[in-house]
Order: C-alpha cells, then structure tokens, then sequence
C-alpha cells in the first residue's frame, strides 16, 4: 500500500505550541479556498494539554486557512518527508479571527507602517538544548562540542535551506548540550513564520538522529537558559534602511529611539506576552545574559533591549546591517504574538513622541529601588502571575490587541500556573522540558 501525503495545515497558538490538522496533499487548491474547520475552544489548550476556562465552550466553528508562502516541505535522510504551512484562522465568512496570532502580528505591522510610514525586517535567534544524550563537561563554545553534533547540525542547516530559509550560522552554547541556530532576517510576518519553522525543524533533525532537542527557557536553574533574541531594523516603501543615524544616539536614527523607548517605557507589561512561562523568570534574572530590567544597552548582553554591533565599514553597509536586539523572550511564547506586542510598544513610542533613556554601562541589580526609580528604571516582573498582573493592569497595552483578548490570555495561562501548583522548582523544569 502506498502511504497518501498529507500536508500539515498549522497554526501557532497561545501555549507557543504548533498544533492542526492534515489533509490529502491532491486536496491542496481546494484547501486554499475553503480552508479546514477549527474550534474556538482550542486556544484555551495550554501546554499541558488542559483546556483552561473558555468563553467558547462547545460552541462555535473557525477555518484554518493555509498559507503556501509559508511551508516547509523537507526530506531527512531516515526517508521521511515532512511537510507544513502555517495557516491563518478565520471566521466562516473570512474575516481574521481575534485569536489568530498571525493575524494579531499582521494588526501589528499595519499599525507600524500606517503611524511611520516603514516596515519591519526581522530575525530571531534561538537557544536550544539537546536532550537525549548526556552533555559532555566543560565544552562552551567549543570545537568538540559542535563536532559531538556536527551531524545534527549540518542535517538542520539542510532542513532549513530546504524549507526555504537562509541558513546565518549555528554553534555550540555556553550551557550544556546547548546551541545556537540563526537564519537571515525576513520582512514583517515572514520572520515569524520563520521562527515557527525553525523550532519545528530542529526538533525535526534531532529526532531524524534518535536525538531530542528542547527550547524549554531552562531545564535547570544552577545552569543557563534558553533565551529568544529578536532583531529589528526597518526599511522604507522603497526598501531603503531606515534605522541608523550615525549622529543619533547609539547611532541610532529618531525613528528608531522612540521605537526602543516605546519597548522600554511598555516591557514590563508585555513581557507576560514575550517570556510567557512560569520557568521563564528564572532566566529573567541579573547576571544571566537575558534581561531583569528596562534598560537600553549599547552591546550589553544583560540589557533588556541592545543595540548591536555592526561589521561593516562603508555607510550603505552599516545602514543595512545595523539594528537593535528584544532580549526578554523565549520559546514558550508564539513568535507571532511576542512580536506583536514588541512592534505596537515600539510604534506606541513613535505615536508618543518617546526618546529612549541613555544606555546603561553599570550593573542595575547593586542600584537600590530608590536609585533606579530616579533613572527610570525598573524590575521586570520575577513571576509570571506579577507579569501577567502588569500587563492587565495598562489599558494602553490590552488596548493593542480585541476587546475578549486579555482576559482569555489570563485565563489560558492561569491554568497553567495551576497545573504546575503543587511542583517542586525541578519538576517543574522537566515539565516544560518536555512540552517545549
């Protein structure tokens, strides 16, 4: 008998899970116009597979709607072919679902481009860690410990070419059995598919390997985490690079710092959206490398947003390369609706007429609240349930996303602090190590 290839129709959801439906591939031209049913209440599925409280219940019907500029179609060398589009989730008669992260991401871009007149262009860097084996001691950022994954490595550099992106680099990260895959920054929306299709691939190499990769945001809270970074730099309608200003601060152009101070000024009510897990606050710590406050670095790692090096030497060069770096996100959240929630803080900033603070150069955890009230800096929330709080709390913030938004996402991440309730710190770490 000869198997039937099924195409994957996905969609990235709240938990930051990547979950659908499959259908016959002959079906496709079809499947582009009418779409595959949904139900509203699977966005209240946490990580943990629990349906947390939905305003939904039993009711109600959606379409999923597949995208063919955003598939991954790859074969690995075990024989198998995987296949995927992300998909957008729409009402029955068409018209985007407030739900729907891509969408949300889309609401997002408009807005940037109706207020500034550009758009964005995007890349994320992920951390992960492989899993399935025991990591050797004291290899960080060491030739061996990339030549002991040398294969996976190189099995998802292909995977990712295959599927359509431009592989950047990939090594071995400090912490154990962890590394480090880039590809090059995308427009808009692109990125974020980008991302998806990335994590889906990973995990796809290693398990083609008999590996297991996760992105938990820590599988161990004496180690390192597993962070997001997002890059940002912007172009006009004529594609022309927007962001840098060599005589701006941090060379930074005026859109561009009121697009960080609007980051700034509105992290710690978005970082419940960004780092959206009761583990990602144990990396959200001092002297991580990731991020604990609102702070502007100039190629500060520990800086919540950075503005990052730039290579090259000639102007047209440097305009193109340069960009700013979001620090305070993980894989736990949707790469669709952490960047959402990053583009209208930014775009917010513009609309305000912000300029971002001076870059800090000390180390923020020795400042008493005192001290750090008086520059303008704060403690991004230390839990989840005080992130969440934050981000209920601005009505500027809720404001950005549909009127049912805020309280759905509450009670979808609510469950899964209940879930966890009755954890220890260890097992906690191993349940999102599994789920992520």
């Amino acid at each position: 008998m000869t198997p039937v290839p099924l195409i994957f129709a996905a969609v990235s959801d709240i938990a930051g899970k990547v979950r659908g439906k499959a259908f016959p591939a002959d079906q496709l031209d079809r499947r582009l116009l009418r779409g595959l049913g949904w139900t509203p209440t699977n966005v209240q599925i946490t990580c943990f597979d629990r349906i947390a409280e939905t305003p939904f219940g039993a009711l109600g019907d959606l379409l999923m709607i597949p995208d063919p500029e955003a598939a991954a179609k790859v074969s690995f060398a075990d024989g198998h072919t995987e296949h995927f589009m992300m998909s957008d989730i729409t009402t029955l008669d068409g018209a985007p679902w407030d739900f729907c992260m891509r969408s949300l991401l889309r609401t997002a871009l408009e807005r940037l481009h109706d207020v500034a007149g550009v758009h964005l262009i995007c890349a994320f860097e992920h951390e992960f860690q492989v899993k399935s084996r025991p990591a050797p001691a004291n290899q960080a950022y060491s030739r061996e410990g990339f030549e002991l994954q040398r294969n996976l490595c190189e099995t998802l550099m292909a995977a990712l070419k295959s599927a359509g992106l431009v592989p950047d680099s990939i090594m071995k990260e400090y912490g154990p059995g962890q590394y480090e895959a880039v590809v090059a920054p995308a427009k808009g929306l692109r990125a974020a598919d980008q991302a998806v299709i990335l994590r889906e691939l990973t995990r796809s190499a290693a398990r083609s390997l008999g590996e297991e990769a996760t992105f938990t945001p820590i599988r161990d809270i004496a180690s390192v985490g597993n962070g997001v970074h997002v890059h940002m730099s912007f172009v006009d309608d004529d594609d022309m690079p927007v962001t840098h200003d060599e005589n701006g601060p941090c060379g930074m152009s005026a859109l561009t710092d009121a697009f960080a101070a609007g980051i700034l000024k509105y992290l710690p009510h978005i970082v419940a959206l960004t780092a959206p897990s009761v583990i990602s606050y144990a990396r959200l710590t001092p002297h991580r490398w990731s991020a604990a406050y609102n702070n502007l670095g100039f190629r500060d790692r520990e800086a919540s947003l950075r503005v990052c090096p730039v290579t090259a030497r000639d102007p047209a060069s440097i305009a193109r390369q340069f960009n700013i770096e979001y620090r305070a996100a993980d894989a736990a959240a949707s790469p669709y609706l952490a960047l959402a929630a990053i583009v209208h803080a930014g775009t917010q900033g513009i609309v305000d007429g912000l300029r971002a603070p001076a870059p800090t150069e000390e180390d923020l955890s020795l400042l008493s609240a005192e001290d750090l009230h008086a520059r303008g800096f704060v403690r991004l929330p230390e839990t989840l349930e005080r992130a969440l709080d934050a981000f209920a709390a601005d009505p500027v913030v809720t404001g950005w996303f549909p009127a049912p938004f805020a309280a759905v996402y509450r009670a979808h991440k609510t469950a899964e602090i209940a879930h966890l309730a009755d954890m220890d710190t260890p097992a906690r770490c191993a349940a999102y190590e599994d789920t992520y």
